[in-house]
């Protein structure tokens, strides 16, 4: 279990991230359009995991315009910005901030992907909804960076993510 903060006061996930030189984990998530994908959609291209609580606070929304951002650069690279939001109102975030080289994808259906990649926070008020984490994988889905970031309402290491790549 991971031991993280919300406005300072302690809350948990079911463990701890993936490490580093170990393989992702499949996953089934949703797309703004309802439809499913897997990691297999994603084969052969180096992957961003951007995860968070809610694109409905200004922490996780300046996570998905960093990496989206971030993203128009990297080649053979996907950004995966995943949280449990629904489907629609990711796709009215992305409208809106017109994010356009970031995927997101929802958690929202079965949970599942929380529970594979052992970040659902387990207790405090966001219980059930994902931590704030980034994992960063080669084409191989081997991992080459993960942070769990201690402090929820706190931004991600942006260039720690980016460097590896």
């Amino acid at each position: 279990m991971a031991s993280i903060t919300l406005k300072g006061n302690p809350v948990s996930t079911l463990g701890t991230l993936p490490s580093i030189g170990q393989k992702i984990a499949d996953f089934d998530l949703i797309t703004n359009g309802l439809a499913h994908v897997s990691l297999k959609d994603f084969e052969g291209k180096r992957l961003i995991l951007n995860i968070f609580p809610s694109l409905d606070t200004g922490t996780c929304a300046a996570s998905v315009r960093a990496f989206n951002k971030a993203a128009a650069g990297l080649k053979d690279t996907k950004v995966l910005c995943i949280s449990r939001d629904l489907p629609f109102a990711q796709a009215r975030f992305c409208g809106t901030e017109g994010i356009e080289n970031a995927i997101t994808l929802s958690d929202f259906a079965t949970g599942k992907f929380g529970k594979d990649y052992q970040v659902e926070i387990t207790t405090g008020p966001l219980a059930h909804l994902l931590s704030r984490a980034v994992i960063v994988t080669d084409s191989n889905g081997t991992v080459l960076y993960s942070q769990q970031v201690p402090e929820i309402v706190d931004e991600p290491n942006y260039d720690a993510a980016l460097a590896v790549l």
